[in-house]
């Protein structure tokens, strides 16, 4: 089993996060109750970045406190556990307003950590 080191994880999550914010260029918030593929691929992306938030190591995440890990783990566990009681309203404000700042971030985390 091969070990992937924080700089992958934290360009996992940049990915994500930047390919979840084109799926909504020119959509609105109405967009996700009628465009089901777009809900899906939105809930994966934030579930990819939960799921690399929870594999980078301690170390990097005391690091970096101003990352929102926990909050990025939780939702992550909360779409995957609870998919049956998805709130789309909090999906769109994480991928419209908690995620740009988010790949920010990380530009700047990894331009450190590379």
């Amino acid at each position: 089993m091969s070990r992937i080191d924080d700089p992958t994880r934290l360009r996992h999550m940049q990915d994500s996060a930047i390919e979840a914010m084109s799926f909504v260029e020119n959509c609105t918030r109405k967009d996700l109750d009628s465009d089901r593929m777009l809900t899906l691929a939105l809930v994966k992306d934030i579930e990819i970045i939960g799921e690399a938030a929870g594999r980078v190591s301690a170390d990097c995440k005391a690091k970096y406190p101003q990352v929102p890990w926990l909050q990025m783990i939780g939702m992550r566990n909360r779409l995957t556990h609870a998919y049956f009681e998805i709130d789309l309203d909090i999906v769109w404000e994480v991928v419209t307003n908690d995620l740009p700042p988010l790949v920010a971030e990380l530009e700047k985390i990894i331009a450190l950590e590379t």
